[in-house]
């Protein structure tokens, strides 16, 4: 048996100690002309919430009506009161009306019909809009570059 693994390892050697050199071939590409494409895509998504206060820094007096006069020939309340406040450094001031010292009113002739309206509407916030918005935005890229050897 180990004869015959001696003869396998001999026969081995014999041929690798005969057999040719190898050497390596520069691979050079065998194309003359090429294109390469790539495509990006960007998304972009925006919300927004806008916030918008409107407020009144003074009083409102509507007095409208048929029939009616003022009994001293006012029409507006003399008396007016201020106030202010202060809030994160920044000083709000409002003025207001003393509702004891609004006018009177009385009707013109008493035995026909009359109509009578009166509206105080003093300084704070009159309105409140809320504005939600999303924006989505979608940018494509496309490039082409052409090479030739």
């Amino acid at each position: 048996m180990w004869t015959a693994i001696w003869i396998a390892y001999g026969t081995f050697f014999a041929i690798a100690l005969t057999a040719p050199e190898t050497k390596a071939v520069p691979v050079v590409p065998t194309f003359s002309q090429g294109t390469l494409s790539s495509t990006t895509k960007t998304t972009q998504k925006i919300t927004e919430v806008i916030n918008s206060y409107d407020y009144r820094t003074g009083y409102e007096v509507t007095t409208s009506g048929t029939n009616i006069a003022p009994t001293n020939g006012i029409v507006s309340p003399n008396a007016v009161t201020t106030s202010s406040t202060s809030i994160g450094g920044v000083t709000t001031t409002w003025t207001g009306v003393d509702l004891s010292d609004k006018p009177t009113w009385e009707i013109v002739d008493p035995g026909a019909s009359f109509q009578f309206v009166e509206t105080v509407s003093g300084p704070g916030l009159t309105n409140h809009t809320i504005v939600e918005r999303t924006t989505e935005i979608e940018s494509l890229t496309e490039t082409l570059s052409t090479f030739t050897q």
